[in-house]
């Protein structure tokens, strides 16, 4: 590393394997981050003598030993392990509900920008911009949702999911109804629904479907008492059905108490047409990987930001951003953090995953309000296309983003294994379980009608299979089918594993 040290000097005026193990002081004098005897130790060429090392036995080693390729022996290696992965840069990714959407690379731009690489410990004074980002993206978000405040601390859609539950906590215990311990589940809802209401303290009340595949108002009111917290709901449902009811159904829990909480896995089909405040729902999340194009979490490094209606707002996680009262000298509006009065605390460091949130400010601004809209409509069309294309059958409609075919006698899991074999990723399978051997299914606006059309090939030459084909699949990918019990009882996590087995 070259330049002036911190007094002035250069960086030949002090050894440079002593400097990057020190710290600057004052006055041209450095502290060593490590001891005298542990920086001889380290500085010794030669035998690498571990004697008075820090770590265990175990930890060290006398020698190091490191694969001798040539460049393009290492550039064809990976270039040929990318190419044995299937992704959505790769074709169309139609996973229904765990939505795999392709993500534009000029958000990536966007985040890549050198003004958007802020430290976070920066004063409010140094990183107004990135401050009115995050204001105007809470705005965006709450406009779009019908919500009067959003937080974007939550890191993924499930963290959102249990930071909705903890405010909705928050919210009854404050107003002196902390006896609620329910949680009323729509039994085709998404796995995390449950987890999260668990998670939250929560007893998890299952709610089941009625003929229609919509939620049986009479065992909704049968489910619902003076201990309902909450019923989380996503709309349209996970067979892709709006509950048309929803307004009846906001009553029915608004009257016995309890909040509605909007699982926003499907908002993709409702962009810029209806919003769930609207509704009658008090607190939501975004999934912002599904609906705005953001890479997708994984359960971490992703954003899910949660907006709810104006009681709920107090009790939201610190910090929010506003807009002073006070503008700049200059005229300019002033950002600031600020804490909700009955916080919840801190769900996250700082104001969330920033760069992720960039990449959705970035991407509903682009779009704009036609643009959404567009992007529904176009969710919408794509899938009730590709339904009427295949053979399967499609028991539940009308269906807007995605639906839910059958695979009848077929095994859904075999035919999942099979779709590969024709260069197309597989539907989600098995679930929900209202579906015999469900095969779900939910192609994005992305996706071109040529693309839908070779998808519903795939679908159909695997319909057109026997049992043998199914159950050998699939054949032509680089790995074959896997013991999936094994693996997930005794997973091997690293390639020292293999060798156990030689």
């Amino acid at each position: 590393m070259s330049g002036d040290r911190p007094d002035g000097s250069e960086d030949g005026d002090v050894p440079q394997s002593r400097y990057d193990q020190a710290r600057y002081v004052e006055n041209g004098e450095y502290e060593p981050l490590l001891s005298e005897k542990d920086l001889t130790r380290v500085e010794i060429s030669g035998d690498n003598d571990t004697d008075g090392s820090p770590l265990p036995d175990d930890l060290t080693r006398d020698s190091l030993e490191l694969p001798e390729l040539s460049e393009p022996e290492l550039a064809r290696h990976y270039t040929r392990l990318s190419q044995m992965i299937y992704g959505i840069d790769s074709g169309p990714y139609p996973l229904g509900s765990c939505t795999m959407k392709y993500n534009p690379t000029f958000t990536e731009d966007v985040a890549a920008l050198p003004s958007a690489a802020v430290h976070p410990d920066r004063t409010e004074a140094s990183v107004q911009g990135t401050l009115e980002v995050l204001y105007r993206l809470q705005d965006y978000l709450g406009r779009i949702g019908g919500m009067d405040a959003v937080t974007l601390q939550p890191p993924a859609g499930a963290a959102g999911e249990f930071v909705g539950i903890r405010v909705a906590a928050a919210y009854h215990e404050h107003n002196g109804e902390g006896h609620r311990d329910e949680v009323i589940v729509p039994e085709s809802a998404h796995g995390t629904n449950f987890a999260s209401a668990a998670l939250g303290g929560y007893d998890v009340v299952s709610l089941p479907s009625d003929d229609d595949g919509r939620v049986d108002l009479e065992a909704l009111e049968a489910a619902l008492s003076e201990d309902t917290a909450a019923l989380m709901l996503t709309n349209p449902n996970t067979l892709g059905l709006f509950e048309r009811e929803i307004t009846t159904i906001a009553d029915m829990v608004h009257e016995a108490g309890g909040l509605l909480y909007y699982d926003g896995a499907n908002l993709n089909a409702l962009l810029g047409r209806a919003r769930p405040g609207d509704m009658g729902f008090d607190v939501m999340h975004y999934n912002v990987h599904k609906t705005f194009a953001t890479p997708h979490g994984g359960g971490g490094p992703g954003a899910g930001p949660v907006g709810v209606v104006s009681d709920l707002a107090p009790f939201l996680p610190a910090p929010r951003v506003r807009e002073r009262a006070a503008e700049s000298p200059a005229g300019e509006p002033v950002y600031e953090r600020f804490d909700p009065e009955h916080t919840i605390g801190k769900v996250h460091g700082f104001d969330g995953n920033w760069l992720v949130l960039l990449k959705a400010f970035a991407y509903i601004a682009r779009l704009g309000d036609e643009g959404l809209a567009d992007a529904s409509a176009s969710a919408v069309l794509n899938a009730n296309y590709l339904a009427e294309r295949i053979e399967y059958d499609v028991p539940y409609g009308p269906f807007h983003h995605e639906f839910v075919a059958s695979a009848g006698e077929q095994d859904a899991a075999d035919v999942a294994k099979r779709m590969l074999d024709y260069g197309v990723h597989p539907p989600t399978t098995k679930w929900p379980e209202i579906v015999p051997e469900a095969l779900m299914t939910e192609p994005t606006e992305v996706e071109s009608k040529d693309t839908l059309d070779r998808l519903a090939a795939a679908f159909n030459a695997v319909a057109g299979e026997d049992d043998d084909a199914l159950e050998t699949a699939p054949e032509r990918t680089t790995a074959r089918r896997i013991d999936q019990t094994t693996a997930a009882r005794t997973p091997r996590l690293s390639w020292q594993a293999l060798e156990d087995d030689a």
